[in-house]
């Protein structure tokens, strides 16, 4: 009985040796086979952006050609460090992610994520730079400019950044991711100053008017109530009959009173028409339901404004129910010229194209 045992267990563990050495065997072939073979071909694809601004294949290629000193084609894959490559193609402020591999047919595919500027900003000693949605700064690129919203009056950094500064950062992307996402504001948003507090100050491109938007807080609750506003409101009246608007508090807009000329109002008029027109075709969804009958509901998060609150909007010719309160105060300026139609930023910046 203990004969058979050991000779079983001896035919067990010669099993378990055949099958090792075999393995062993195999993984040795399969490694000077690899050492043997050359990369026949490759494949580069770029993605992020919705065009390739920064990033072309010939910038790809030629970090590679560093990376493995020489030709991609026709080099031992053994050569290839693809964990070394792809780290060297991320050290690139342009590119945000890359992935290396080969494939069965020994061709070597390059995946490269290009980062999306989302903001320019102009510092207050008149450095630029973008940013994306991670906040990440990206420098200036020779090649061409990104049409995104422009921040004028960002405070000058050190060297490390301060919390405030963060801060800030943080709340000029999610504005300005809110802008790229919205048509309407896409073409309306001309820049965006930021005061010495740190708080918004939009110039629009239709209109002689600021519009204070505070702090980069419930910023699509603000630019709401702005477009209410704008609907009900300017493209009745002119879009100069307010100098600054506020929109930062919840549940109303404070308006400081301007002036206007007939042909100012009449060119205005049609101006803000054809945007809320474009507005209306692209479904812009939230704002662009809101009608004088019907409540715009409020995230219940600003201020603990219930959904279904509603106040009204007073103007000259008496109150008109309405989500918003407006409150006017000022008087035209005496002996003052009128201003003209279109305001344009201060930022050296070219116009988009409507």
């Amino acid at each position: 009985m203990g004969t058979k045992k050991t000779i079983r267990k001896i035919l067990v563990v010669s099993m378990w040796l055949l099958i090792g050495g075999g393995m062993i065997t195999l993984l040795a072939a399969a490694m000077r086979q690899q050492k043997s073979e050359r990369c026949k071909d490759f494949t580069i694809s770029i993605n992020g952006a919705k065009e390739n601004l920064f990033v072309d294949e010939k910038d790809v290629l030629k970090l590679l050609s560093t990376g493995t000193k020489g030709n991609i084609k026709g080099q031992p894959m053994s050569a290839f460090d693809l964990l070394k490559l792809e780290q060297l193609l991320e050290k690139n402020v342009w590119i945000k992610d890359a992935e290396l591999y080969f494939d069965n047919k020994e061709v070597l595919h390059v995946s490269v994520t290009e980062r999306e500027p989302v903001a320019r900003i102009f510092s207050t000693t008149g450095k630029s730079f973008y940013i994306d949605m991670d906040e990440k700064k990206i420098p200036l690129s020779e090649k061409m400019s990104a049409d995104v919203p422009v921040f004028t009056g960002f405070p000058e950094m050190m060297k490390r950044m301060t919390s405030r500064d963060s801060s800030l950062l943080h709340a000029i992307a999610v504005t300005a991711g809110f802008i790229n996402n919205n048509p309407f504001w896409t073409a309306q948003v001309a820049q965006i100053d930021i005061n010495t507090e740190g708080e918004f100050e939009m110039v629009p491109v239709v209109g002689n008017h600021t519009v204070k938007l505070g702090k980069g807080d419930h910023i699509e609750a603000k630019f709401n109530r702005l477009y209410v506003f704008y609907k009900n409101i300017l493209s009745k009246t002119g879009f100069d009959k307010y100098r600054t608007i506020d929109v930062q508090y919840a549940g109303q807009v404070v308006g400081v009173k301007g002036y206007t000329t007939k042909v100012d109002s009449i060119q205005l008029r049609r101006n803000v028409e054809k945007l809320l027109q474009q507005a209306r075709d692209m479904n812009y969804d939230t704002a662009a339901r809101a009608t004088a009958a019907q409540p715009v509901p409020y995230p219940a998060t600003e201020n603990n404004i219930p959904l279904n609150a509603t106040t009204s909007i007073i103007n000259d010719d008496g109150p008109n129910p309405n989500p918003l309160k407006l409150s006017e105060t000022g008087t035209k300026p005496a002996g003052q010229d009128p201003k003209p139609v279109q305001r344009e930023p201060k930022a050296v910046m070219p116009k988009r194209n409507n």
